[in-house]
């Protein structure tokens, strides 16, 4: 057996620094404790792979070279990872222990890493050489106050290393390093709030460089680093200003050059530190350049754009929790003064939501490293992503979004499959359902899965969620309402236009769209549609218009529980839902059986478990209900003649823990159970009320999910199981024989490393390639392909 990634859905973590782009156009960014990999040189693929070996949340990406890039997370550990050739098997080549807090602030240039910890230090490492260990430099204490931000580069015409350090004490430190140590030079203050981004320009012909630093006061700061040159201004000219005579004034006060390395100039205008290189002092002068004012709340990122052949003009970008980006630029104009210019630095373009703080803003922005595509992250995890199309008449460039990456904030808690399998839809803690769908492309290449639509955008975390038929859906959350959503007209446009599925013309007499009322605890049918924002039908929608113009309708709901539902379950005819709550005990610890068709209850509520019931399954012909609980017992319903179901057989207690998931074959002759206690038991039928354990597979770690497939032409079924730790196993049985073998296991280093919380093998796949969807406590979805 094979496998291979057909669809991997993950967020971005919710800091600056999380993500960096190589020159070959990989995004590299932390999704919880994974790594994911997203190729945007060749269009929109979506995530290629993840990569494992942290153990806490990934705070920071930085790219050494193409082939090499280094990632720190939040317990202190940095590690360096390598490829070999131009493969995209990516390989853990060191790691080691930096901090002993988090890790808030990262950067690398040339063989220098420099690290900054919550610990309130920076540290810088070499990095290693062949097979070399990192070896430690030196320490940086910053008297308490936490870094947010690092940038390093080389002074103008010279050697000699730049840091810059900025954090919660609201002042830019610059350090510079010529031989082996570095040492402070220059304090740089203005800022009223924390800075969250520094960035250095890329080296100019004029040999200046510029510094941008971006805070929480929603302003941006220019500061012109360049090699300092005395004698220009005289005190004695005529003409100069009050700033210009006073540094004139300080100058004669002192000679610089007899400072110490490092030593520093009071100035109102400028600050002037010395370093020495080869025994040579030089001096150079840091002054305050412009002030960028624009976003409406707090920069979370500024990054200079690469140069290139097309546009040589300087552009920095900067996101903003105001959910804004902006491109500046300097636009030249003549001065007063004989043959002199001078620059004012303009908001050249502008992307994102206009007017607030919508979603939490974005987090963070880079470049592509040619400099043709900006890219940002929002709080939710999504990306948006603007391409450079081509220069207008005018010379102003022209912009356009095109497809980018997104998925749930923390924990998957759900997958289901639409009856004919085109659909998988997926619920999280992020308190959002999506429904993902494969569109077809050209020339016979492969269709490529995206998120579709965001039906349900709720005030609860949701737990639950399965379809109805293909155009309606159940889901729970932690609440006792029990939903059920009607998709829109738009829904039906969408898919029949990208050419996903076909309708038939009946499906199109439904309403147009859904608004959500306030605190998102339900969504409104809308019949004409009216959105604030315009989604085409042209293109999968994007990341900012699937929260809004793609929710459905919400068409019943249905109460009963005393307490927050837990779990949820549909039959196979669909004609029937059943649910159950958090328990303590067994008056609440019941199952409610309820109609689709007139969604009233069926029967009396399914009694016997003493604690919260896990996990219910219908049997393939609906004549049985299975249920386990966290009491470690499961227990059958029969389907009565007349109406609702009752108890039939039990087993009280075949687990030694908590049983968290249970399955039907899809011939009905057997079931199973996963437990905590690290085994998944197969129960078959003796005769027409008693079952028994008929087969005991152990596990290394708890068993926290499982799903049949159904019979192959060569009379095989298979089992997948998945533990707490993410791995995923397959077993394969033949109906005439009742032991398990294992085929093959996914492994973290491959699929997830948090408890796999579902696991859901799609309906009409063929006999030598299937496709199972499992979603995890890491955050992400993937469908994976299985090649029997």
């Amino acid at each position: 057996m094979n496998i291979s990634t057909a669809y991997i859905s993950a967020s971005t973590n919710r800091y600056s620094a999380a993500s960096d782009v190589t020159s070959e156009g990989t995004v590299i960014f932390g999704s919880s404790n994974l790594l994911g990999l997203w190729d945007i040189s060749d269009g929109d693929k979506g995530i290629s792979a993840t990569l494992a070996g942290h153990n806490a949340m990934i705070t920071c990406v930085r790219v050494i070279d193409s082939q090499s890039f280094v990632s720190a997370d939040d317990q202190g550990q940095v590690r360096i990872w390598e490829r070999k050739g131009f493969t995209s098997q990516w390989s853990c080549h060191a790691n080691f222990s930096a901090h002993k807090q988090a890790i808030s602030a990262l950067c690398v240039f040339d063989d220098c890493i420099v690290t900054g910890s919550s610990e309130a230090t920076v540290k810088l490492w070499k990095l290693p050489q062949d097979d070399s260990v990192v070896q430690f430099l030196q320490t940086i204490h910053l008297s308490g106050r936490y870094p947010l931000a690092l940038a390093c580069t080389r002074l103008p015409q010279s050697d000699t290393l730049v840091l810059a350090i900025g954090g919660t004490d609201r002042k830019i430190q610059l350090w510079t390093r010529s031989d082996t140590v570095f040492v402070q030079s220059a304090i740089l203050g203005g800022h009223e709030d924390w800075i969250r981004g520094l960035s250095f320009s890329f080296p100019e012909t004029d040999g200046s460089l510029v510094l941008a630093s971006g805070s929480q006061d929603a302003t941006i700061r220019l500061w012109n680093i360049e090699v300092y040159k005395k004698g220009v201004q005289s005190p004695s000219s005529e003409g100069l200003g009050s700033d210009d005579l006073l540094d004139a004034f300080e100058e004669s006060l002192g000679d610089f050059g007899d400072a110490e390395e490092g030593g520093r100039q009071i100035s109102l205008k400028r600050h002037i530190f010395s370093v020495k290189s080869k025994q040579e002092s030089f001096l150079f002068s840091v002054t305050f350049d412009a002030l960028l004012v624009g976003h409406e709340a707090g920069i979370t990122s500024v990054s200079w754009r690469p140069p290139n052949s097309q546009n040589s003009t300087p552009t920095l970008l900067s996101t903003s929790t105001d959910s804004s980006l902006i491109f500046w630029s300097p636009t030249t104009m003549n001065t007063n003064s004989e043959d002199r210019t001078s620059s004012i630095w303009i908001n050249r373009e502008r992307f994102g939501d206009i007017g607030g703080q919508r979603l939490g803003g974005f987090v963070g922005g880079i470049w592509r490293r040619d400099g043709n595509e900006a890219l940002a992250w929002g709080w939710s995890g999504g990306w948006k992503r603007w391409r450079w199309v081509s220069p207008s008449l005018d010379n102003d460039e022209i912009w356009e979004e095109s497809g980018a990456i997104g998925g749930h904030r923390g924990s998957v808690k759900s997958v289901d499959w639409s009856p004919t399998g085109t659909f998988l839809m997926s619920t999280g803690i992020d308190q959002t359902t999506r429904i993902h769908g494969a569109i077809p492309q050209q020339n016979d290449l492969p269709a490529i899965w995206y998120e579709l639509a965001r039906p349900q955008v709720h005030g609860y975390d949701l737990l639950g969620t399965v379809f109805l038929d293909e155009l309606k859906f159940a889901s729970i959350a932690d609440e006792k309402v029990l939903r059920i959503f009607d998709a829109p007209r738009r829904f039906v446009n969408l898919t029949q236009a990208l050419h996903v599925t076909r309708f038939s013309e009946n499906e199109r007499s439904r309403p147009m769209g859904a608004s959500a009322i306030p605190l998102n605890l339900s969504n409104k049918a809308d019949e004409d549609g009216q959105v604030s924002m315009y989604a085409p039908v042209s293109r999968r929608p994007y990341d900012g218009e699937l929260a809004s113009v793609t929710i459905w309708p919400e068409v019943e709901k249905i109460f009963g529980h005393g307490y927050e539902s837990i779990t949820l379950a549909i039959s196979n005819s669909r004609r029937y839902i059943a649910t159950a709550c958090k328990a303590s005990s067994p008056e609440h610890a019941v199952v409610r059986i309820y109609d689709t068709t007139t969604w009233q209850s069926v029967g009396e509520p399914l009694a016997g478990h003493s604690l919260t019931v896990t996990q219910i399954a219908f049997s393939p012909d609906d004549e049985l209900i299975l249920t386990v609980s966290r009491d470690r017992s499961w227990r059958l319903f029969q389907k009565a003649e007349t109406e609702g179901y009752t108890p039939q057989s039990a087993e009280s207690k075949p687990h030694g823990r908590i049983i968290w998931d249970c399955a039907w074959a899809s011939e009905g002759d057997i079931f199973a159970t996963a437990s905590r206690d690290k085994t998944v038991k197969i129960w078959g039928r003796n005769d027409e009320n008693n079952w028994s354990c008929v087969s005991t597979l152990k596990m290394e770690e708890s068993a926290t999910a499982i799903h049949f497939n159904g019979l192959d032409k060569q009379q095989n079924r298979y089992l997948a199981v998945g533990l707490e730790n993410g791995t995923v196993l397959l077993y394969s049985n033949s109906t005439l024989d009742t032991n398990w073998a294992w085929k093959m296991s996914i492994l973290p280093d491959f699929g997830h490393v948090g408890q796999i919380n579902r696991l859901r093998w799609r309906p009409g796949t063929g006999e030598r390639y299937k496709e199972i969807a499992s979603c995890s406590e890491d955050g992400t979805l993937r469908i994976l392909i299985v090649q029997v």
